[in-house]
């Protein structure tokens, strides 16, 4: 008998999950026969092990538990990518979840394609659950809706649009063609995974589903604002990873709408990695910033320029302590609008 095949495969790496995991795995399974939901335990020492092990004894067909040593959320996903055996990928992390009748309408919508995206966009909301309070995160005005485009079709980012790992569902072939290999023991590797595959996607479909529920609201959380201060080096570590993992010249020359995106999205990256540095007041936090626009210099000199002198970027990297009061101050109106940690 053949195989049902899987729609999209679930990644969901998992450390010390114990008071999220049922939510985000509970919601996944409303994909039914048409998901595997992939549970990668990434050494936890709570629960998590023995949530994941009654998962995949109550839905053999759906769910698999991996365990594995610690190796951070990185480890986790490569290991997932290893396992996958969807047509889509798609990683959620282990304290989020989908929503079950968006959930339910795309699997419905990929069944019915003809022709199958390279990428699949779908809104992501931000979800301050304590607070009970959303902020829906949507592309209609960048994409046509419910057709296939290529980068060409694009039209303008908003300057707080970015097509960050919650919205995007790869072609699983298309993320192992990239050979896409995250490092361990590194936060905010999520980037990466927004970011380097995109060269390698031709087509994209847009479908106006607020599928994604990102759960903000944690003290131990890696996108609260203190811990982001205090991992600011491997926010540095990803930005060079992003910087120096694409040739942008030859995106430029294939698809000129995804290289403006890119430079956007680099210029976001940098300026997140300013502002962390400036916050934690620390000596050398001048220090390290020189070194990091000097890091750019020497990659490539062009790219140095439009993120230094035509770029957000480059505001973050303005002269006397006034300018660095300038910086911060912009951040802070940012997140009061934006509402993003």
């Amino acid at each position: 008998m053949k195989k049902k095949e899987k729609l999209i495969s679930f990644i969901v790496p998992s450390y010390n999950s114990e008071n999220y995991l049922n939510r985000c795995i509970d919601s996944l399974l409303k994909g039914g026969s048409d998901v595997e939901i992939i549970i990668v335990n990434d050494g936890s020492t709570d629960k998590t092990k023995r949530i994941a092990n009654a998962y995949s004894k109550k839905y053999p067909s759906i769910v698999k538990s991996i365990h594995k040593e610690n190796g951070g959320h990185g480890s986790g996903v490569n290991v997932g990518l290893l396992e996958a055996k969807g047509f889509y990928f798609k990683v959620v992390d282990s304290d989020d979840w989908l929503d079950e009748t968006s959930l339910k309408k795309l699997l419905k919508i990929i069944k019915e394609l003809k022709e199958r995206p390279d990428l699949i966009v779908c809104n992501y909301v931000y979800d301050h659950l304590y607070d009970q309070v959303e902020k829906i995160m949507s592309f209609k005005n960048v994409f046509p809706e419910k057709s296939i485009c290529t980068w060409e079709d694009l039209k303008k980012f908003k300057k707080s649009q970015y097509l960050i790992m919650h919205a995007l569902i790869f072609k699983t072939e298309i993320l192992k063609e990239c050979h896409l290999k995250l490092p361990e023991h590194t936060f905010y590797v999520d980037n990466i995974v927004a970011f380097l595959p995109l060269p390698y996607v031709e087509s994209i479909c847009y479908y106006d589903l607020n599928l994604y529920h990102y759960f903000i609201g944690r003290d131990d959380q890696s996108v609260n604002e203190k811990v982001m201060v205090k991992r600011v080096d491997q926010q540095i570590k990803v930005t060079k990873i992003m910087l120096s993992g694409v040739n942008l010249e030859q995106v430029k020359k294939l698809h000129p709408k995804l290289h403006a995106y890119l430079l956007q999205m680099l210029s976001m990256m940098v300026t997140i990695s300013d502002v962390y540095l400036l916050m934690t007041k620390e000596c050398k936090a001048l220090e390290k910033r020189e070194e990091l626009w000097q890091f750019i210099k020497e990659l490539n000199k062009d790219l140095y320029k439009k993120l230094r002198f035509k770029s957000m970027a480059g505001l973050t990297f303005l002269p006397t302590k006034f300018g660095n009061f300038v910086t911060l101050k912009g951040y802070k109106i940012a997140k009061k609008i934006y509402k993003f940690n």
